[in-house]
């Protein structure tokens, strides 16, 4: 049986945010906390939802954090915010010949949309499946599940792509195959120890996998 559905992350995996996430949580970090973080003391988070990774930082103050962080982030986002041309030539082939696309992410779901329209992406998704969307997150299966009951998608005809052990681990709860994006800025051992099916260099080798 081949594969019909593919879904994909989005932050790091369709879109690149790496250095607006990052300078998000510096300027947060630093505002509330009044120290300055390192690329390194936040990447192993990516992926999971915000409030968790701010706790992490301050058990007291998160909740003002919040706010901080995302108006930091929406004020910037299309300043910081950039894409690889091999995904939009991968998602425009996928599109045409008849597979169903959908976008699985721990991000909101208004930013999730803005940052596909940046790059007129948006057309090719089915269904955005975004933190407001479920009540429990990656690496519970809940958000792949839900969008396989929108896509009306069976398990074993559906990839998920993604860029953190967060997306690997919803796939393999859900009962999906995964793939690994070689180009994360989350240091990569996480990935593997996660156990995705496969590890791609560029997006075009989704294409040779299905």
């Amino acid at each position: 049986m081949g594969i019909k559905t593919v879904l994909f992350d989005l932050d790091g995996t369709i879109i690149d945010t790496n250095d607006l996430i990052i300078e998000s949580f510096k300027y947060t970090i630093q505002k509330h906390l009044g120290y300055i973080i390192k690329p390194e003391d936040v990447t192993p988070y990516f992926g999971e939802p915000l409030p968790l990774t701010l706790q992490r930082f301050s058990h007291d103050k998160w909740e003002l954090m919040i706010d901080t962080y995302r108006q930091y982030n929406e004020f910037n986002h299309d300043k910081y915010t950039k894409i690889r041309e091999d995904v939009r030539e991968t998602l425009k082939f996928m599109y045409k010949n008849g597979i169903k696309l959908g976008i699985v992410t721990s991000k909101r779901k208004e930013l999730a949309i803005r940052g596909l329209r940046l790059f007129d992406l948006e057309k090719y998704f089915k269904v955005i499946v975004a933190l407001e969307d479920t009540e429990k997150h990656k690496p519970d299966p809940e958000p792949i599940l839900k969008a396989l009951e929108l896509l009306d998608s069976m398990k074993e005809e559906t990839l998920m792509v993604g860029d953190s052990p967060y997306d690997i681990l919803c796939a393999s709860n859900a009962g999906v195959k995964s793939i690994a994006v070689k180009w994360t800025i989350i240091p990569f051992y996480l990935l593997e120890e996660a156990k995705p099916d496969y590890i791609i260099d560029d997006m075009l080798q989704i294409l040779e996998i299905i």
